[in-house]
């Protein structure tokens, strides 16, 4: 005998709108190919505009970075961070992102996701016709404070807000965790709070976990003691790893990484970059080292090394500093 329980049209409107919403979110991570890399390849995320650029103090010409930005889109690279929707007064550096976003060249087959901590810079994010966005938290109480200006739980909330326009406008939403091995101003961070504001993005619809050693303190110790944490609470295949190369580990956490499964990586060509609120933390790790060390591993990368080098050759010139990949010079040592 069937049983027929009497559901009221607010309670059925808020159950379809639950499902539409889940379904939504489902779809997009399934649209999103970022994460779903084919056995023997890697992923390398381009973070060299954005990242590598926001911390320069001497303001970098436009057209400058939309010829590194399009220098970059010919060297096979399939995802290049092209600039940030932040406040300006904050980051003057990106105060040009929306032009360009209108004047770079866009290659078939190559992604252009930017940075957009809240609403306001979504919007405008969707108004220049960008296809994927990332929010950026972090596992530390004070960095997230001197960072974003908020707690933890706000930045949440924010963020929360920011995935669900997204989501509703087709674009995919990337989440960054930062010092989720060490912070600046607390030190030790443990696995436990990496694992909870993870999965807390994760939930909430980012098709994929960038995990970001901000200021290079991670070795492969600590690292796995943070990624058997993590992947309790996300899948491995949606994350990602993000190091800084302070202390000469970045190459080791990122094999340790590969050990564990992620074949998603971060990096920055020349090894430019550096976040402004963290003190002491020298760049990323460098596009070239990171694509040498995979290619010599058997991993296909669809990267050009020659091309890659010319490119972090060009922005160095440009920025008047030397280019910090090790094997950029090394390459160059030989009349690249």
């Amino acid at each position: 005998m069937a049983i027929f329980r009497y559901v009221s049209r607010s309670t059925f409107r808020a159950n379809k709108a639950f499902f539409t919403k889940t379904r939504s979110i489902s779809v997009l991570r399934e649209q999103n190919l970022g994460s779903n890399v084919g056995p023997g390849q890697v992923k390398i995320v381009e973070v060299g505009p954005r990242d590598g650029l926001q911390n320069e103090k001497q303001q970098v010409p436009t057209d400058i970075k939309i010829s590194f930005v399009n220098k970059l889109s010919k060297t096979g690279l399939k995802v290049i961070e092209a600039t940030s929707f932040v406040s300006p007064k904050l980051v003057p550096q990106m105060a040009d992102c929306s032009e360009i976003m209108t004047k770079i060249t866009r290659e078939p087959g190559v992604n252009y996701p930017v940075l957009t901590p809240n609403l306001k810079g979504l919007e405008k994010a969707i108004s220049v016709g960008v296809k994927e966005v990332a929010i950026f938290g972090a596992a530390s109480e004070k960095f997230s404070q001197a960072n974003i200006n908020c707690s933890i739980k706000d930045s949440l909330s924010r963020f929360r807000e920011v995935v669900e326009r997204a989501n509703l406008a087709g674009i995919t939403v990337r989440g960054y965790v930062s010092c989720v091995l060490g912070c600046p101003y607390q030190g030790e961070v443990s696995p436990e709070a990496v694992a909870e504001i993870a999965e807390e993005m994760y939930k909430m619809g980012c098709y994929e976990i960038s995990l970001g050693d901000t200021i290079g303190v991670g070795t492969p110790g600590s690292l796995n003691k943070m990624l058997t944490a993590v992947r309790k609470v996300v899948p491995i295949e949606r994350l990602a790893l993000h190091c800084h190369d302070t202390y000469g580990q970045a190459l080791a956490n990122i094999y340790c990484a590969l050990e564990h499964g992620i074949r998603v990586f971060d990096s920055s060509v020349a090894g430019l970059g550096g976040c402004p609120f963290a003190k002491g933390a020298t760049g990323n790790v460098a596009t070239e080292d990171v694509v040498y060390m995979f290619q010599g591993m058997g991993f296909h990368t669809g990267v050009n090394l020659t091309d890659l080098v010319r490119v972090g050759n060009y922005i160095s010139q440009n920025l008047g500093r030397p280019n910090r990949s090790k094997v950029a010079v090394a390459l160059n040592a030989k009349n690249l």
